[in-house]
């Protein structure tokens, strides 16, 4: 932050989010007085276990499965990467095929292309101008073969929300024409929060969700198993978590996880009336920025705190230093590609020009930003963008 910007904004809730108090007076204790290892048979450690169990049947509330069918895992890559490839490899006599996105996180993608490196076919599926797939599409790529179909709930990148009642329902009826199983996976740790993750009413098998996107501690999330789904355990040792996952379990970042997961879905509501408003706003501001640009968040079907908007004839990151030095912090794309000058596949693979998509900035808020972060955002944006056409043009 420079010495004349009046404060710090965070933009930037979609890449990670500051833990709430609550969240990390949960935790406290598990790191000190109750520091037993879950697996042992001692006092101190049943209170570890009992701190675990609680945390489980918490989240399994939430998406409406049972207890068992939650596994903790250390976040929202490896929960994806459990689910697809434990899930293929385990199902790989069944079929050899796999179907996702093009518009997928990369711990999606990458998994995907390890699985294609070994002997699997994967189907990438083609979005729309807006980000939706196409629905015939997908049911026409399902195959005699297919296994497991990925498809994110919200997109991190433009919020775009796919519509997963109806996609589920397409392969299971498809499923059914078969006569097989073919088990659907959603990465849904965007959604957190902002969305129903009653995985009934999605109608999936599989869910990734991440602590550190609700206000929790990184390194922590799950994965939601549908019970009977046979699955390869990526890391083993001493059969923790039912045999599906070893290692000592995170006991802090798991009660953490729990509460912040719960808070954040008894208050999506507020969250989305709060965060819908900020985003509105910013649309309407924009209309009278000097600078040509587009919108990219689609107006329907998206999640209330993301916007994603491309400046015409700019760089990402030029701008995001420039609003760096205003105090204003916001992102390029998905934050696990924003070191990088490449346009984000997400916005290539909306059919949007790339030379217009590496200026692509993704704003996102939350409870803390308010209408006047807003108007200093719009204010040091047109400072920003000035400054470097007047360098353009030197």
């Amino acid at each position: 932050m420079t010495l004349d910007s009046p404060k710090e904004i965070y933009l930037d809730n979609a890449a990670t989010t500051s833990m709430r108090q609550e969240v990390l007076d949960e935790m406290v204790p598990y790191f000190s007085e109750n520091y037993g290892n879950p697996s042992s048979l001692y006092s101190i450690a049943q209170i570890a276990r009992d701190a675990v169990d609680e945390s489980r049947e918490n989240v399994a509330k939430i998406l409406n499965c049972k207890p068992s069918e939650i596994i903790f895992t250390s976040g929202g890559t490896e929960s994806d990467n459990m689910a697809i490839i434990g899930v293929a490899k385990a199902l790989k006599e069944m079929g050899g095929h796999i179907i996702t996105t093009k518009i997928e996180h990369h711990a999606v993608i990458h998994a995907m292309e390890e699985l294609e490196s070994i002997g699997f076919r994967i189907s990438y599926l083609n979005v729309d101008e807006a980000g939706f797939i196409n629905l015939d599409e997908l049911e026409s790529e399902i195959k005699n073969d297919t296994s497991l179909v990925s498809i994110m709930l919200a997109n991190n990148e433009t919020g775009a929300i796919q519509d997963l009642p109806k996609i589920s329902q397409i392969i299971k009826n498809k499923a059914k024409d078969l006569q097989r199983e073919i088990y659907i996976h959603s990465d849904a740790v965007q959604a957190a929060g902002k969305l129903d993750l009653d995985t009934k009413k999605l109608g999936i098998d599989l869910m990734s969700l991440s602590g550190h996107k609700v206000r929790g501690p990184k390194g922590v999330g799950c994965l939601y198993l549908k019970r009977g789904i046979p699955i390869s355990p990526m890391i083993v040792g001493g059969g923790q978590e039912r045999q599906r996952r070893s290692g000592t379990e995170n006991v802090p970042g798991i009660v953490g996880f729990s509460k912040a997961l719960a808070l954040a879905n008894e208050e999506k509501n507020k969250f989305n009336t709060h965060c819908r408003k900020l985003t509105d706003l910013l649309k309407l501001r924009l209309q009278n920025l000097e600078y040509e640009h587009i919108i990219v968040t689609p107006n329907e079907d998206s999640l209330s705190n993301i916007l994603n908007v491309c400046f015409k004839g700019f760089e990402g990151e030029p701008i995001l230093i420039g609003l760096d030095m205003e105090g204003i912090f916001a992102s390029s794309g998905s934050a696990c590609s924003s070191a990088s000058l490449e346009p984000s596949h997400v916005l290539v693979s909306m059919g949007i020009d790339p030379k217009l998509a590496v200026g692509s900035i993704r704003f996102s808020f939350s409870y803390e930003n308010t209408p006047e972060d807003v108007e200093f955002l719009i204010e040091s944006l047109e400072n920003v963008l000035s400054e470097l056409s007047m360098l353009a043009q030197a």
